[in-house]
């Protein structure tokens, strides 16, 4: 689906990472995590070739769907449909697609729309929805390019618990029926650990890449923050603590630093 070798992203004298060498297989889901600034957004531009590497390479699957960060200033678009939002992933925003692509363009939004189960509110404004309601829509902004790799971009930020767990089970549904590879950056790891494959731990310019168990562990982030950080399992879920890191029930050590 996509494969970086020895890639390097540097701005200036601030290395994000360097010597990176990640496949993302079929159906694999990886969550990228990581504090403020430390490249996770950055990542995902790099998926959509709109960050050049400073070196190394990366290859990308065609099929991609992207699922951006939810603003807080989206619901007050009001002129806008749900159906309109959903649309923009078959034209790329572009309005008018001719009377041609226009049975073609309202099938992909009517499928897409039945797959994250929106149909109901296709046609209401967006600034009435809530936001679940409306990263539901995003999700099917993205399935409409009937992705074999899909990037999502901190989807979960700015949710309650219970539409949390609905955007991650939609999006797993949909690695599921489609061997679909998952990228998912994300402040918040415990809605997603049940079905995470791998963790791309970025921080300070150094990475960490394996399995959950391999990676969230009080030794391996220490080392990468150079600084005592312990790692807690409490019913399943992992608790991040340490100094200036401290992350109440979130399991990703972050702080302030600037833009991801």
């Amino acid at each position: 689906m996509a494969r970086f070798h020895q890639a390097r992203l540097a701005f200036g004298d601030r290395v994000l990472w360097d010597g990176l060498d990640l496949t993302v297989e079929p159906g694999e889901w990886i969550a990228v995590l990581g504090p403020n600034g430390s490249g996770k957004t950055s990542f995902l531009r790099t998926l959509l070739h709109q960050y050049p590497l400073s070196s190394g390479t990366v290859e990308v699957t065609e099929a991609v769907g992207y699922i951006p960060q939810q603003h807080a200033d989206d619901s007050d678009a009001m002129a806008l449909r749900g159906r309109d939002l959903v649309g923009f992933g078959v034209d790329g925003g572009a309005w008018g697609v001719g009377l041609r692509g226009w049975a073609r363009r309202r099938r992909l939004v009517d499928d897409a729309l039945a797959q994250v189960g929106a149909r109901q509110y296709a046609d209401a404004p967006l600034g009435v929805l809530s936001g679940g309601e409306q990263q539901r829509l995003r999700v099917a902004q993205a399935l409409t390019a009937d992705p074999t790799l899909l990037l999502c971009d901190e989807p979960l930020a700015s949710l309650d618990p219970a539409n949390q767990q609905l955007v991650v089970d939609l999006i797993d549904a949909r690695r599921r029926s489609a061997n679909t590879a998952v990228v998912f950056v994300t402040h918040e790891i415990n809605p997603v650990l049940p079905h995470v494959d791998r963790v791309l731990y970025l921080v300070g310019g150094q990475f960490r890449i394996g399995p959950p168990d391999e990676v969230m562990t009080t030794e391996t982030l220490s080392e990468l923050y150079g600084s005592d950080i312990e790692v807690i399992r409490v019913g399943g879920r992992l608790l991040v603590v340490g100094g200036e890191y401290s992350h109440h029930c979130q399991g990703d050590a972050q702080h302030s630093d600037g833009a991801a």
